[in-house]
């Protein structure tokens, strides 16, 4: 499950038996599987499908095993009937203990009208077998239809009918990102934070923890003339930080106020799991993981506008099962400008 991030005021994919679905900002939509706990290699199907009447779905199966060698191609079939028709194998692109197989859109078509009665599909390559649930994934693909107006519509994927199209996919919100405009001295920075860290100590005690492994890890940077972004590590695990981000203005921390962060916990709106701002670019990115492997928990990222911090982006995976960051569900997405 999730580290403890409270994600109350978030939207978060949904549960379909085995399967699970979620649609961001721009109604893009996306479903997986969730692969059994404790096996050897790890099998899960993703389908993504962006809004729009011209949204085309894509569907990959995704393995990840201990390959002596990656494989080439992968045998597959549904409650014990090959597929596709005639028991051709489909190709494999590999990449490390990754294997992809990509459905064409004939395949995908006829995938997902034999899962309405199909309970499972089994997966075999050289030296490993796998098996991928179906159960819940005409629900999670039904649900997807709904979110995005294709309900009845020749484009659903599901409930198809004769007429009617779906409607646009919203527009991309455009973010300005405004990079740090000076630099603080190492010496400066450092003293910055340590003094916000003496006066966080005096209001909360309890607030940050103090100690030496966690204070070396502070940091501040100049965001303008006048405003400065501190960090404040205020808990330290084995493969988590919790970091504190605060806005001080003209070196004054008794006034120091805790950055607001849209799409986290109402007590700790300032605080973000393995957060990194880039002065640079004026962007903070974190990733909390639920685990050390990185296979689920949260990640996402803000970016300073000249008033305060924007999310910029936001995906999620609650079932530590072996998925990459990558194919997590997505749940907010946006274009990133940089200001000149």
């Amino acid at each position: 499950m999730l580290p403890a991030l409270a994600l109350a005021a978030v939207p978060q994919p949904k549960g379909f038996r085995d399967w699970m679905a979620g649609c961001d900002n721009l109604k893009s939509c996306t479903a997986l599987s969730v692969p059994s706990d404790g096996t050897d290699t790890i099998a899960y199907l993703r389908l993504e499908r962006p809004a729009g009447p011209e949204g085309a779905a894509k569907l990959v199966l995704r393995l990840r095993g201990e390959w002596q060698k990656p494989p080439l191609t992968v045998e597959l079939k549904l409650d014990g009937a090959a597929f596709p028709a005639g028991g051709k194998s489909m190709p494999v692109a590999a990449d490390a203990d990754l294997a992809t197989v990509t459905f064409q859109p004939a395949e995908m078509t006829a995938f997902i009208d034999a899962a309405r009665k199909a309970t499972k599909l089994s997966v075999a390559v050289p030296g490993a077998t796998a098996e991928v649930s179906l159960s819940g994934a005409v629900a999670a693909l039904l649900w997807i239809d709904e979110q995005q107006g294709r309900l009845s519509t020749p484009t659903a994927l599901i409930r198809k009918g004769s007429v009617g199209t779906a409607p646009a996919a919203p527009a991309m919100p455009v973010i300005t990102a405004r990079p740090a405009s000076g630099a603080l001295s190492e010496k400066d920075a450092k003293a910055l934070a340590a003094a916000l860290r003496r006066q966080i100590k005096q209001r909360d005690p309890d607030q940050c923890e103090d100690g030496e492994m966690t204070t070396k890890q502070d940091m501040a940077w100049r965001l303008d003339a006048r405003r400065s972004l501190v960090s404040l590590t205020c808990s330290l695990g084995a493969y988590n930080a919790s970091n504190a981000f605060w806005i001080v203005e003209n070196g004054a921390v008794a006034s120091a106020r805790p950055v607001e962060f849209p799409w986290t916990d109402d007590s700790e709106k300032n605080t973000l799991v393995n957060g990194a701002f880039e002065p640079k670019t004026g962007r903070i990115e974190y990733f909390a993981k639920g685990r050390g492997i990185g296979d689920c928990g949260a990640l996402g990222g803000y970016a300073w506008t000249g008033t305060g911090f924007a999310l910029t982006g936001f995906s999620m995976m609650g079932e530590c099962r072996g998925i990459g960051s990558d194919d997590w569900i997505t749940l907010f997405r946006s274009e990133v400008r940089t200001a000149k």
